[in-house]
């Protein structure tokens, strides 16, 4: 509806929004593809380092206009199970590739914000002793995790004053668990005050793209699929891409930064006539679960939530999680049921071994709607991967029985534990992984490709390793170090 700022399908553009034919028009100092955790850090902290100045910004995001935060901080959804409702919906959440595929737990969600708006908010720090076998100093790591979390609010004061945590935090720590802990969300629990509404709990990555649009103005396309990178004597001139008419364009820049994930972002450069390692060393963490009850008779009457991490470890190179009660450990509306047993899930993640051969790689003879090759994952575990998927299980079971917590048969009345499909964690990571070699390695330790002047990726397809900790959280740190480095370097 020209003029009234309203879609034809008569929804209202809650953020600004350009057309593809304008941005033809222009030659962007940066463009970004995506607007999930690494995009979003990565256009937020240029913002903030450059201000108003003349630098010009152009963002495209292969999704719509899916919700204006995360899913949490919504209403009529308010809890848990019925984010995860979303999740597990095809018309929302898609499988990633040819299938059958190497990872059937893997997906993909198309929208400004990408898989921000369905995350758990989970966010701990990676292992260290993990950490000092990247390219960056731990001090170095350590100001930028300062950095990331405090934009992201992160904090242990979700689960603050529930007896259900307190307690069974307290059994876990007498009995062999030292380093349980609370879960580290990111979460703003600050209250409104003098105007000022702290309306978005869980955070997602539209908060970063508030903030810049608060600071300048950005030309932000949707429905627009990168579909290659464009270079001239090995440096980048600009992206093709691929609007909802299946029409190319072709937009100028002088930067580009890759933010499309551990699939897409390699998806592009493979399409782009790169090669080396890209796409290759795909990694995720490996994944049991259980479901348990507690009895409610052993905690008082103000039960509060359940929210505990136990953390990898030396020589457990895996993390748990403890949540509960059902899906009330977060929710708005609803009223909690009372319950005599109190439905909980416990969770374990684990380190899985980078390898050569599990990758992704185009299919010349598949193409999706656009014309773009469509992925193939090979991936496998490891006996090295197996071997921690038992140490895991084993652990988790022993961490139940100290909680107090009786397991539940889960589909097979024999088994109590079940492990996940490869990819089901969405942690996917290492398919454009940084280093100092070359030859093993797609960036430079500042996410730069090698041997492209101009072309960055800022995503989880960067991480080098993958302890078990979610890496949402070390992925903004890395986003905001490439931005500075940017702006280092173009200022």
């Amino acid at each position: 509806m020209p003029g009234t700022g309203i879609d034809d399908d008569g929804s209202y553009p809650w953020i600004p929004l350009v057309s593809l034919e304008k941005m033809e028009q222009t030659e962007y100092d940066v463009l970004i593809i995506g607007t999930g955790a690494g995009g979003g850090a990565v256009l937020w902290r240029l913002c903030e380092q450059w201000g108003a100045n003349e630098k010009r910004i152009g963002v495209v995001e292969a999704g719509g206009l899916f919700l204006p935060t995360h899913a949490l901080n919504v209403p009529t959804i308010g809890n848990m199970g019925k984010m995860f409702q979303i999740y597990n919906n095809t018309k929302y959440v898609q499988p990633v590739g040819i299938q059958p595929s190497g990872m059937p737990g893997a997906k993909k969600l198309n929208a400004v914000g990408g898989k921000t708006l369905l995350w758990a908010a989970f966010a701990p720090r990676m292992f260290t002793p993990d950490l000092e076998k990247w390219p960056i100093s731990i001090s170095e790591m350590n100001g930028y995790y300062n950095i990331a979390e405090e934009f992201m609010q992160v904090n242990q004061e979700y689960s603050e004053g529930s007896y259900f945590t307190d307690i069974v935090l307290k059994r876990l720590r007498g009995y062999g668990f030292i380093e349980a802990e609370r879960i580290p969300f990111a979460t703003n629990l600050q209250a409104s005050h003098d105007g000022l509404l702290n309306s978005t709990v869980f955070f997602s990555s539209i908060n970063f793209l508030a903030a810049s649009l608060n600071v300048r103005s950005i030309d932000i396309a949707i429905k627009a699929h990168a579909a290659k990178v464009v270079f001239n004597q090995g440096k980048t001139v600009g992206v093709e891409v691929k609007g909802p008419d299946k029409k190319a364009y072709f937009i100028r820049a002088k930067t580009v930064v890759l933010s499309a994930g551990a699939f897409e972002s390699p998806r592009i450069l493979l399409n782009s006539g790169l090669s080396g390692s890209i796409g290759h060393y795909l990694v995720s963490h490996s994944s049991v679960g259980a479901t348990g009850v507690f009895d409610r008779s052993q905690f008082p009457e103000d039960l509060g939530v359940l929210s505990i991490l136990i953390p990898q470890s030396r020589g457990n190179p895996f993390q748990l999680h403890l949540i509960g009660p059902g899906p009330y450990s977060a929710y708005q509306f609803e009223v909690q049921p009372l319950q005599n047993n109190l439905i909980s899930s416990i969770n374990a993640y684990g380190v899985v071994e980078p390898k050569f051969e599990n990758r992704v790689s185009l299919d010349p003879n598949v193409h999706d709607e656009y014309g773009i090759p469509k992925l193939q994952i090979h991936f496998n575990y490891s006996e090295r991967d197996y071997a921690v998927i038992n140490q895991m299980a084993q652990k988790l079971m022993h961490a139940a029985g100290t909680a107090g917590m009786r397991l539940l048969p889960q589909n097979d009345p024999q088994k109590q534990i079940t492990l996940a499909p490869p990819g089901s964690d969405n942690h996917q990571s290492g398919t454009c992984r940084m280093g100092v070699d070359p030859s093993q390695s797609v960036t430079n330790p500042y996410g730069e490709v090698f041997g492209v002047n101009g072309l960055f990726v800022a995503d989880n397809s960067v991480l080098p390793t993958l302890p078990a900790a979610n890496p949402t959280l070390t992925t903004i740190a890395l986003a905001i170090r490439t931005a500075d480095y940017m702006t280092r370097r173009y200022s």
